[in-house]
């Protein structure tokens, strides 16, 4: 596998403090880095741990300048590297509006907008703007591989499962303004949208229960309607499962063609199977094992 890099970023230098910073936040495939990561990921999982305790009452009331203090002490620590991701990049722009950009500035921006609310009558504000720091979580999908593999099998599926989506949509439509017809405002179907939130619990096959067909048509669709929810439930699942076997076979062809030989010289991993030189300093590589 080559070295993972956040896509389209390149350091700001070439050489000094701020292109060993880009290699240590940015790469994923030297021990500084590994070790970057394993603490990110200590310190994303700790906060969440630290929101979610603080939403319990009896703990807020025990420990709540302990979960306060603990927040700034994340908050700082996400700062410092939203910034210093910020700072090695030669577009910092590029990256502030980049899904992972947008997520960093998220985890930090909750708890410094909770200081420009002040008084009583905004506790409700500021507790949806701490909730807002679970967001954390999706931080961690940057240090898990098999991410990325998940994630281009979703894009490389998309427009299949727009046109499922859209037939499903469909259906539900025209079930919900048939039974609208059918069955009427007095069995409690009331409106078109109404008809069509029935219609897509059963073609889900939830069936809450709460609004139930009573004629002897409505019942005839609602049977149809749920062989039709069964049938289709594995739709989805057979596109997305056909485009991850095929991005495991690329990424498994991709992997025979590259080795993970150091350069002796920068340490730099992940070089092609016939290099002869490192790709950053230039200099020779260890011969590639046969």
């Amino acid at each position: 596998m080559r070295p993972r890099i956040a896509p389209q970023l390149d350091p700001a230098s070439d050489t000094g403090w701020r292109r060993t910073w880009f290699d240590t936040i940015y790469r994923h495939d030297t021990p500084i880095s590994r070790n970057f990561d394993l603490l990110l990921v200590v310190a994303i999982l700790a906060s969440v741990l630290a929101v979610m305790l603080d939403s319990v009452a009896s703990i807020h009331l025990r420990h709540a300048r302990l979960l306060y203090g603990l927040e700034w002490v994340f908050t700082g620590l996400f700062t410092i590297e939203y910034v210093l991701r910020l700072v090695v990049v030669r577009r910092p722009l590029r990256y502030a509006l980049s899904v992972w950009g947008l997520i960093d500035l998220l985890s930090i921006l909750p708890t410094y907008l909770s200081l420009l609310i002040p008084g009583s009558q905004s506790l409700l504000v500021v507790r949806i703007l701490r909730i807002l720091r679970l967001f954390r979580i999706l931080k961690l999908t940057r240090y898990i591989e098999e991410s990325g593999v998940l994630m281009r099998a979703l894009w490389r599926s998309r427009r299949k499962i727009f046109v499922f989506i859209f037939g499903v949509v469909t259906i539900v439509v025209i079930a919900g303004a048939v039974m609208y017809v059918i069955e009427g405002p007095g069995n409690g179907f009331d409106n078109i949208p109404l008809s069509m939130y029935w219609a897509i619990i059963t073609v889900a096959t939830v069936g809450f229960g709460d609004i139930v067909p009573i004629t002897p048509a409505g019942r005839l669709i609602t049977s149809v309607l749920v062989l039709i929810g069964y049938s289709i439930i594995a739709v989805p699942t057979g596109i997305y499962t056909a485009e991850l076997i095929s991005n495991l076979r690329e990424a498994e062809e991709e992997a025979r063609h590259h080795d993970v030989r150091g350069c002796a010289q920068c340490g730099l991993q992940g070089h092609a199977g016939d290099a002869a030189h490192c790709r950053r300093c230039g200099g020779a590589l260890p011969r590639a094992a046969d």
